[in-house]
């Protein structure tokens, strides 16, 4: 186990915080339970949005009839899984896939993200995840973040029942 440590001026002599950062792995599990809940999700009204198609297209080519709902896919499945990582993790740095691997989405001193924070890593996950990812591997720093976490200074680390002091000294430890 290595740790990092965030110094800022330490008033009082205080200990420094520590921060325990989730594993790559283990958050890629919890994407991956996300990215299976929201994919059921959105089977579900892909297939209720796709049902006024058939009787319209009945009678049509069976090639003509899904290129103009396949065209938008990608555009909605991705606003689906921005919102959702957006609504949970502004609301509680939590998404069910991060709930079930006890991870959290926080900023950089271990505190909930603010929403705009939380909206633009969202948006690299959603969006932009393998660029996101890859990049966040080749140019990785002590707090492993992606890209988009770089940009909105937030972090993911693992949930630990011990409080946690806010006075800016804090150590970051990498499991």
């Amino acid at each position: 186990m290595s740790s990092t440590t965030l110094s800022e001026s330490s008033s009082k002599g205080a200990h420094p915080s520590e921060i325990v950062l989730a594993r790559w792995t283990e958050r890629f599990v919890a994407w991956l339970i996300d990215f299976v809940i929201v994919s059921i999700g959105l089977v579900i009204l892909f297939a209720l949005l796709s049902i006024p198609f058939w009787f319209y297209y009945a009678a049509g080519d069976a090639e003509e009839q899904f290129r103009g709902p396949q065209a938008y896919h990608y555009l909605i499945s991705s606003l689906v899984f921005f919102l959702y990582w957006t609504y949970f993790e502004s609301k509680t740095g939590q998404s069910l896939g991060k709930k079930v691997m006890n991870l959290k989405t926080t900023g950089l001193n271990g505190t909930v993200a603010e929403g705009k924070k939380v909206a633009l890593a969202a948006f690299g996950k959603a969006f932009l995840l393998p660029f996101d990812v890859i990049l966040g591997w080749i140019f990785t720093n002590e707090r492993r973040q992606r890209i988009f976490n770089r940009a909105s200074n937030t972090i993911v680390i693992k949930i630990k029942t011990e409080s946690r002091s806010t006075d800016g000294n804090i150590r970051y430890i990498k499991d």
